[in-house]
């Protein structure tokens, strides 16, 4: 049915609101996948339709290049706030220039401006504010020293002594111990499709609905919880207002339904400095509304564009408050804005909208970024006009990743999005508690040297026999010493994510992310392992070559002199890639047995693709032949130099990796140049859907 009314508790701007809409259950209740699947239009066709960009949106985009941008480059940081501690409404409105009124709203009052969000760990605050070159507010630093205890604080608080030796020796790096977690991704949709006041009206309900229970711990953290979350709400309502718009009602344009989102997120990334802030799906839902207002004659594709081009300009503007250690270990300043797209429902029909074509048309229109992370969902049954156009936007400017549609269909249903690079969850319904990721290669080292660093020489773990003699190393002996030194890195890898949500439910609850996700959700530990093609080609060294240690005067195993030839993981050999399969269902299997903070379900990443030359760094030579101090290959990816076969074996190989072992998602990143694809670009363009689809329908059937 065509809604041409609502109930009259709604009133008539939710009857304006929702005009011409195919009703549901989503009416009844917050439901935006129903409300999607009842009203999106698919789109088969090509790009032709597509606008450029406005002279409005390279105005905008000039004008931030000269006066913010380039400022940027050579200070690293623009500008610090350092007295005004970061919240949902904390900043005045602010704007890049007097052009900047299609899609508005800034982190603080001036584009690139960095908030402190000391709730996470004063310690890294202050840091980086020096490091930017100011200094601290004395009475803040007072606060949070003194009278507000910090998520950091009560961390290392609780911090048992095998966590700090294997923190500070690098076989566990990364952990969210100092700075928001991330990998929470808030249904912002649900504000232009709701308005604010009914999200609270739902809220007090969920709230309500447990006030008869007797006294338990999850029935206090529950109602605590929704508290906060209804807050955190009515924050954002008054965000709404200090930029001249009435939140409190659902959007009723296309303008006004990718404001109100954008809205909604701005809310969580000026209160939340996530190590993975993703926006989640949007396209399909956003193609909703600009379909009505073409019918009503209201929207142009010109105007379409432009707003899309408006809220990519304002993604690619978001600034965390870093360290500079902080950014070696992610390459850069990431934040991982990623928007996910494409793929299918589980009604057949592909969920590539118009929209979808308009995002990628922003890295035409506003030129190649990393922000927003663009994640499209592909299947070989994708319409061929959206295979070809994506395969062309990624020849252009390298800046799509692609993640398989029918697995994460399969796990997480057809309103999934990716948090970071590749961690699906259903939106709104569930939320990962991150873990960065244990050093499954150095792991082995220790096994090898009975819990010794092989880079210090210190004893970081007690209790296990290294390999004895100088001869070569046996496999079955390696093996289990591996399996053992496992249960004590595992065990003390999730000891510590345990504290760390603990700590960070207390102490930097995401209040507003969370109050746009329903109210029992799914929680799942995001643990990951980095490191494993070299614990795979090392393993396979040992099995099928000869592999002599080369000790130092200590006895310290520190590099391996190997004779002979070895399978080697990421060519399609069987031999080495069930050698990487084994060892992530190793590690997995000793994660699930680890009763988990809030029963979270245990998920696992093979996902390094920024830290993997910090990993390098702190980790010593192996009897593959990768060399001290050197990094990491990443995610999933073969040794640097050691596939031979090409890619579509590289993806072959990743696709034995079973799925069920890492649901928080496996990474392969691969590059080609254009002219390897083909001698001109409809060649080029044929040639990557081809080795895409065949990759995705290799790891399918995987």
């Amino acid at each position: 049915m065509t809604i041409t009314s609502v109930p009259s508790e709604q009133g008539s701007a939710t009857s304006d609101a929702w005009r011409g809409f195919v009703g549901g259950i989503w009416q009844e209740t917050v439901d935006v996948r129903d409300f999607i699947q009842l009203n999106y239009t698919p789109y088969t066709g090509d790009a032709s339709f597509l606008a450029g960009a406005t002279a409005k949106t390279l105005a905008v985009w000039d004008y931030l290049e000269k006066n913010y941008l380039s400022v940027e480059r050579e200070r690293r940081v623009y500008d610090v706030d350092t007295h005004i501690p970061a919240d949902i409404d904390a900043f005045p409105a602010g704007y890049i220039s007097k052009d900047d009124d299609v899609i508005v709203g800034l982190q603080t009052d001036v584009p690139l401006k960095r908030a402190m969000m000391p709730n996470g760990g004063w310690r890294m605050v202050e840091t980086a504010i020096k490091e930017a070159g100011k200094e601290p507010d004395p009475e803040v630093k007072k606060i949070f020293t003194q009278y507000r205890k910090t998520h950091n604080d009560a961390v290392f608080d609780i911090y048992t002594p095998r966590i700090r030796a294997a923190r500070s020796s690098h076989i566990i790096t990364g952990l969210p111990d100092a700075y928001g977690r991330g990998r929470i991704i808030g249904d912002y949709r649900r504000v232009a499709l709701y308005g604010i006041d009914f999200l609270i009206a739902e809220k007090l309900k969920d709230k309500d609905k447990v006030a008869d229970q007797p006294f338990s711990e999850h029935w206090a953290r529950y109602r605590e919880e929704h508290s906060e979350q209804i807050k955190a709400l009515k924050k954002l309502k008054h965000l709404g207002e200090q930029y001249g718009f009435d939140l409190s009602r659902p959007a009723s344009t296309f303008k006004e339904a990718v404001q109100w989102t954008y809205f909604g997120y701005l809310a969580s990334v000026k209160s939340q400095d996530g190590a993975a802030m993703s926006i989640g799906r949007l396209s399909a839902f956003f193609d909703i509304y600009s379909e009505r207002d073409f019918k009503e004659g209201t929207l142009t594709e010109e105007e379409a564009q432009e707003i899309i081009d408006a809220l990519v300009l304002k993604l690619r503007i978001v600034r965390f408050l870093r360290t500079i250690d902080y950014d070696q270990i992610f390459s850069g300043d990431p934040y991982w804005a990623t928007w996910s797209d494409a793929g299918f429902g589980e009604d057949g029909r592909p969920l590539v909208t118009k929209t979808s074509f308009r995002l990628l048309q922003t890295l035409r229109n506003l030129g190649p970024a990393p922000e927003p992370n663009i994640t499209i969902f592909w299947d070989p049954n994708l319409p061929e006009g959206y295979k070809d156009f994506c395969a062309a936007i990624s020849i252009e400017t390298s800046a799509l990743q692609y993640e398989s549609d029918p697995q994460i269909r399969e796990h997480w249903g057809d309103d999934a999005a990716i948090a970071c690079c590749v961690s699906p969850m259903r939106v709104g319904k569930q939320m990962q508690f991150f873990g960065a990721r244990v050093n499954s290669a150095k792991a082995l080292l220790y096994a090898i040297n009975g819990g010794r660093d092989e880079m210090s020489g210190k004893q970081i773990v007690t209790g296990f026999e290294p390999v004895k003699g100088d001869g070569p190393l046996d496999f079955d002996d390696v093996w289990q010493k591996y399996e053992d030194m496992l249960d004590w890195v595992v065990g003390t890898y999730v000891e510590a994510l345990n504290i760390i949500h603990y700590c960070h439910d207390k102490y930097a609850y995401e209040s507003v992310e969370m109050a746009l996700h329903d109210d029992e959700i799914v929680r799942t530990m995001g643990c990951g392992i980095a490191g494993l093609s070299i614990v795979a080609d090392s393993l396979s060294a040992i099995k099928y070559a000869k592999v002599t240690p080369v000790r130092d005067e200590t006895g310290l195993v520190v590099d391996y002199i190997t004779e002979g030839d070895f399978p080697v993981y990421g060519n399609d050999d069987d031999r080495a890639d069930e050698i990487a399969a084994t060892v992530v269902h190793t590690v997995m299997a000793k994660i699930r047995a680890i009763k988990l903070y809030r029963d979270a379900v245990p998920t696992q990443s093979v996902l390094t693709i920024t830290s993997n030359v910090v990993y390098g760094k702190a980790t010593g030579a192996f009897p593959s032949g990768h060399e001290k101090g050197t990094p990491f290959s990443p995610g999933a990816n073969p040794e640097n130099g050691m596939d031979t076969h090409g890619m579509v074996a590289s993806m072959l190989s990743v696709g034995k990796l079973d799925y069920n072992d890492a649901l928080d998602g496996i990474s392969l990143t691969n590059t080609i140049t254009p002219t390897g694809l083909g001698r001109d670009k409809g060649e080029q363009v044929a040639n990557l859907v081809g080795i895409l689809d065949a990759g995705f329908t290799g790891t399918e059937e995987a």
